[in-house]
């Protein structure tokens, strides 16, 4: 999983980890023997010193994880990667008071929609039904 993610963006400079047993197993040690490569470890009983991944963390659990069944590793990371595109694309996000990323790249033109003639569009394997004018 480790190669799969550096794979297209390169040799990270830092790799951030918490505490967890996990990161004392002999393949991520092996991980840590590329030369520019540094760890940084989470403070012990701290989980928010990472808030922004532990906020993704929750949320990725929360609105899909908790809802969804998975059978194998290549099935979860196929819906995953149709969450990621749901969430990043069409979900409706706190930080842009409401509104969809999507919908903030299309400010420049307005749309006028007539509310009596609308689809819904399916998004994650029909997971979420967003309404899109028909």
């Amino acid at each position: 999983m480790f190669n799969a993610a550096i794979y297209s963006k390169g040799v990270p400079k830092y790799i951030s980890s918490d505490n967890d047993p996990l990161f004392l197993f002999h393949q991520w040690q092996e991980n840590l023997r590329i030369p520019v490569t540094d760890e940084i470890k989470t403070v012990l009983y701290t989980p928010l010193s990472h808030p922004f991944v532990e906020c993704l963390i929750g949320t990725i659990r929360r609105e899909f994880l908790d809802i969804t069944l998975f059978w194998n590793t290549r099935d979860l990371e196929q819906k995953l990667e149709a969450f990621r595109q749901y969430y990043n694309n069409h979900g409706v996000h706190t930080a842009l008071d409401g509104e969809a990323p999507s919908d903030i790249a299309d400010k420049t033109t307005i749309h006028c929609v007539s509310l009596n003639n609308f689809r819904w569009k399916c998004h994650c394997r029909d997971l979420y039904q967003l309404p899109v004018a028909a």
